[in-house]
């Protein structure tokens, strides 16, 4: 085995921080579904959420893409 033990220590960090922050955007996802589902349950409040659903569902992608972007600065940047 040879290498660095700090690149190796880097890599896991790495590795860490995507899987928390993806972690992250799964549960917002969750979150802005479920409050939608029981939102929903009233079909008279259904056109009026449309707007929660697109800031839920841009949250969880947001979320997603800085867990890949830290990630990539985590590695080569720093």
């Amino acid at each position: 085995m040879e290498g660095n033990i700090g690149e190796l220590g880097q890599y896991i960090g790495v590795g860490l921080t995507a899987i928390g922050m993806g972690g992250a955007a799964i549960g917002v996802g969750n979150v802005a579904g479920n409050f939608l589902a029981g939102a929903l349950r009233n079909p008279s409040a259904a056109a009026g959420q449309t707007a929660t659903l697109f800031i839920g569902m841009a949250f969880a992608e947001a979320l997603g893409i800085f867990s890949f972007l830290v990630a990539l600065l985590l590695m080569f940047a720093v």
